[in-house]
């Protein structure tokens, strides 16, 4: 039985399938632990660390795939028939999307931009030794207005939405939901947003007039980068 063969393995990793069991739920549930997130996260990631192959084995009867970055530490979740970066696909992926959860545009349109940002942000050195990169909101307004033509939400309540969304999947971090009105705030782009837009993507951004996006979490998304773009 599967619960003789858990036990069986978790033993000698002196860890409990409560444990197991709460690691496994917390990461399907999120879709990513990242370590420097929370103390919580600290001691989930520090958990997977120790059952890492069994994860992957459990998870690999239902075709999801994980993407561990050490570097930056933090293990996210692909769902089946998903790209992995730096994992080769699967000729046996399936047709449907499973349960991939499909963003909207608006945050499908900033993500592109964050992701542009953040390579840019690379590119001059100008992230910490996390891998994170600071942007102010007026920055990334900016940046969406250059890019593809499109504004941030102006009401408080969608916009903070929006954020909190983003911050949800792992993207960014932010101080206060409070300050998400002021230009003057400031986001840090976490390193995890390259494994939502791939390098392909985002040259195509940089050259194309519309964005055909798939992200681990999405249907293909066209963004137009017109003046009448709209959500």
């Amino acid at each position: 039985m599967l619960d003789d063969y858990l036990n069986e393995v978790l033993a000698p990793l002196q860890l409990s399938r409560q444990e197991f069991s709460e690691l496994m739920i917390r990461l399907l549930d999120y879709g990513v632990l990242c370590r420097d997130e929370s103390q919580t996260e600290a001691s989930l990631y520090d958990r997977y660390l120790q059952c890492s192959a069994l994860v992957e084995e459990y998870l690999a009867v239902i075709g999801v795939r994980l993407q561990h970055d050490r570097q930056f530490a933090f293990v996210r979740v692909f769902p089946p028939g998903a790209e992995v970066p730096g994992v080769a696909d699967d000729d046996n992926s399936p047709f449907n999307n499973g349960f991939r959860m499909r963003p909207s545009q608006q945050e499908v349109a900033v993500i592109l931009v964050l992701r542009a940002e953040y390579q840019k942000n690379l590119r001059e050195g100008q992230v910490d030794e996390k891998g994170r990169a600071m942007l102010s909101l007026e920055g990334l307004a900016i940046a969406m207005n250059n890019l593809l033509k499109r504004s941030l939400p102006e009401g408080l309540v969608e916009r903070k939405q929006l954020f909190r969304r983003l911050k949800q999947l792992r993207l960014i971090q932010y101080q206060l939901e409070d300050d998400l009105d002021s230009d003057e705030s400031w986001i840090s782009i976490q390193p995890g947003i390259t494994s939502f837009v791939s390098d392909e993507v985002l040259q195509t951004l940089a050259t194309d007039d519309t964005v055909a996006v798939e992200s681990d979490n999405a249907e293909t998304l066209i963004i137009p980068t017109t003046d009448e773009a709209t959500d």
